[in-house]
């Protein structure tokens, strides 16, 4: 892909897995604060929490939410069934992809995890 604002400073990671903790909502919220804390990015607003209880297949049922950051945000999309989740983190500002990865795994205690940085 080519850069096409290479003045811009963003860093983009995926990580997804599959979990066996129990999420629920405060999961979802104590998750998006602690991996920005972690990071050291800054979030300015509180997490916003979509649950779609019903609409939809029921194989997609979960959780979807973000966080806005100072420099950009994170998301983040769970399935309840699968216990499968899916984050991203978008940012201006350059973080550490390990340890991103590393908190995330230990947070959810992922059996399987894989990334991509984009």
């Amino acid at each position: 892909m080519r850069d096409l604002a290479p003045d811009i400073v963003r860093q983009r990671l995926l990580i997804e897995g599959y979990y066996r903790v129990d999420v629920d909502r405060p999961a979802v919220e104590r998750y998006l604060t602690g991996v920005a804390a972690h990071l050291g990015l800054r979030t300015y607003g509180s997490a916003v929490i979509h649950a779609p209880g019903g609409a939809g297949k029921e194989d997609n049922q979960g959780f979807d939410a973000f966080i806005p950051l100072i420099d950009s945000g994170i998301s983040l999309y769970v399935w309840s069934r699968k216990r499968f989740f899916a984050t991203v983190l978008f940012t201006c500002k350059r973080f550490d992809v390990t340890e991103a990865v590393t908190y995330t795994r230990e947070f959810f205690q992922a059996s399987q995890v894989e990334h991509q940085s984009f």
